[in-house]
């Protein structure tokens, strides 16, 4: 659970086709280009998220695709996973080709893992072949427990300018329930160098945490409000499905008291400066990730490495892809120029569903002119679900275009993004 949970949420509705393209699209291009039922005006903003799928150890509430990092590493390829990246990336240009990147992500697994080095090959790679923004933001998630003196400066240099720490809580009883491979006194030293060596970066935390009360969770804010993060991004603990802790769950708080901690973390948060903008992300406006609001405002990301996924729009149609999950065949098949495992077309209606599971979890909202162009779609597609989630009072529809969420809609938005289903 992470930063780069907005990719997850970002993901497939159901639903959807295979096409009949080939996987990696390059010599299909014409497929994506060809006349369809979609209108796109323009084509939206375009982000690259980048997996780096390693880990020190597999924690028992992740489903992210991620995999043990061996003591030494090796065997961790990272040359030749590099050199797969790189393959992924040329084989999808043709896709993307001269339109301009603002921002990148790299996410895991724990990316800080690999070397500054590497993260300094990878992003040269990346600039080599794309149009990244001067300006862009580059992200890396870091782990306090790969943390050294010095390496999130290395980090720095290399180009990353935001860091996503991986705290979850500063509690050494509620660490070792979740399985991290960090303590306190190891969070609190990777959160002071970030400090000093980044303008931007993130805290990971994670509340209604197995045996967790009221005063514990408040205590974790308050620690981590006191270290001023200029970005939060806080998520209540699930038990996901293919995970050890939903094969052998823990005792959670009362859904009563999850509730009073997610009121009082929004209290805090919003006490020192720190905006719920998005359903786990808080930051002043300035601080909001720039990254993870082009998901949430349905915008085109490309994504490389194994298990990745990719969004990316046409003038009359949507592609979403899927690499190869398993490290070992996604660099086999990525150095063959075969990375892509699937390919997908939405469906009308799944786009507009799609667009509402994302745009919906943004506090301020999004506009109607948003939706058409980000979509394809005409605002009939979805007159109906707008004017019954307002008779619910789940939504609120300016006259200038603009629909918001309401506080009941906030509260119950599984609820207000599932009136936007297909039938």
């Amino acid at each position: 659970m992470n930063d780069n949970a907005a990719n997850r949420s970002a993901g497939l509705a159901s639903g959807e086709q295979p096409s009949a393209a080939d996987p990696n699209g390059g010599s299909e291009l014409r497929h994506w280009m060809r006349p369809g039922t979609l209108q796109l005006p323009s084509l939206p903003p375009l982000s690259l998220y980048i997996h780096l799928p390693w880990c020190l150890k597999k924690c028992p509430y992740c489903d992210f695709n991620s995999h043990v990092w061996s003591a030494g590493g090796p065997d961790v390829p990272q040359t030749r996973y590099l050199d797969a990246l790189r393959a992924d990336l040329e084989a999808a240009l043709p896709l993307i080709w001269g339109r301009p990147v603002h921002s990148v992500f790299i996410g895991g697994g724990t990316p800080s893992l690999f070397s500054p080095a590497a993260i300094e090959r990878l992003l040269s790679d990346v600039r080599a072949r794309l149009r990244l923004d001067a300006d862009a933001e580059i992200t890396l998630e870091a782990n306090p427990g790969t943390f050294e003196k010095d390496r999130f400066r290395a980090f720095a240099q290399a180009g990353v300018t935001r860091l996503s720490i991986g705290v979850q809580s500063f509690d050494d009883t509620h660490l070792r329930a979740l399985g991290r491979v960090h303590d306190r006194a190891q969070a609190l030293a990777a959160v002071h160098e970030a400090a000093q060596v980044f303008e931007h970066f993130n805290l990971d935390l994670m509340y209604a945490l197995p045996g967790q009360t009221l005063s514990q969770c408040e205590a974790d804010l308050r620690l981590a409000l006191a270290l001023q993060p200029p970005h939060l991004s806080i998520y209540h603990l699930t038990l996901e499905p293919n995970t050890y802790f939903a094969k052998h769950p823990p005792a959670l708080p009362p859904d009563d008291d999850a509730y009073a901690m997610l009121d009082r973390c929004v209290e805090l948060s919003a006490q020192h400066g720190l905006q719920r903008y998005e359903v786990s992300a808080y930051a002043s406006a300035a601080q909001r990730c720039a990254h993870n609001l082009n998901y949430w405002q349905f915008g085109d990301y490309l994504g490389i490495g194994a298990g990745a996924h990719s969004k990316l729009s046409f003038a009359h149609r949507v592609l979403r892809q899927t690499r190869w999950r398993e490290p070992g065949p996604y660099m086999e098949r990525a150095l063959a120029g075969q990375s892509v495992a699937r390919n997908t077309e939405p469906s009308r209606a799944d786009l507009a569903f799609e667009f509402m599971l994302n745009a919906l979890r943004l506090r301020d909202g999004f506009s109607l002119r948003t939706f058409g162009e980000r979509t394809g779609l005409p605002l009939s597609s979805i007159a109906s679900a707008l004017e019954r989630a307002q008779q619910q009072g789940l939504l609120a529809c300016s006259d200038a275009g603009w629909v918001q969420p309401s506080a009941r809609g906030y509260d119950f938005l599984s609820d207000l993004q599932g009136m936007f289903l297909p039938d």
